[in-house]
């Protein structure tokens, strides 16, 4: 017996799949993997599903004598809210996160004989307009002098955010990619 296909915009392969001449079972199991596809595809759209309360990311990338970093930060952990700032001491809070976060050569600490030093600074702080997750992006690039003396990266931001609880750590250089989780009590991404 035939099963027809809904009449939704589908590209030609997906509409290839849904209508070829193939027993109903296994019809049925593309529909359900067609489905989860698009109800997850806004919520990873959105970053919904990487957002965790106290977790942040970092992403480390080496390349000559260049680091680029690029952190990903809950608002929650920097500031205590992921709203629009309702009092001045949340204002001062929102503005004290900005101008540690822009303190690159505090937070982050390269191998000192690399002899590294903050080449640029970017921190986008999001447009607080009531969404329930907001994150704060930031990249930091260092220049080094000596790069093959480069063996690690401290960062002290756990002390300057004691919401943050980890840092999931990802790395891409010379000797291959790592991945590795940043804590308090490990804050020192190494290689």
């Amino acid at each position: 017996d035939a099963f027809s296909p809904p009449a939704l915009p589908l590209s030609y392969s997906a509409a290839v799949m849904l209508t070829s001449p193939i027993p109903r079972r296994t019809t049925m199991i593309r529909y359900l993997v067609l489905a989860a596809a698009v109800i997850s595809a806004p919520c990873l759209a959105s970053g919904q599903i990487k957002h965790v309360h106290g977790e942040g990311k970092i992403n480390a990338v080496i390349e000559g004598g260049k680091i680029t970093l690029t952190l990903e930060l809950p608002m929650d952990v920097a500031v205590g809210f992921e709203r629009t700032p309702k009092s001045d001491k949340e204002k001062t809070a929102l503005a004290d996160a900005e101008k540690t976060l822009k303190n690159a050569a505090t937070l982050f600490l390269p191998s000192a004989a690399a002899k590294c030093s903050v080449s640029t600074v970017h921190v986008e702080i999001p447009a607080l307009n009531g969404k329930n997750h907001s994150d704060i992006d930031t990249e930091y690039v260092f220049s080094c002098g000596e790069p093959d003396a480069l063996k690690e990266i401290e960062t002290t931001i756990f002390k300057s955010f004691k919401r943050l609880y980890r840092l999931e750590a990802q790395r891409m250089g010379p000797t291959g990619k790592v991945t590795q989780r940043l804590t308090p009590k490990n804050p020192i991404l190494s290689w």
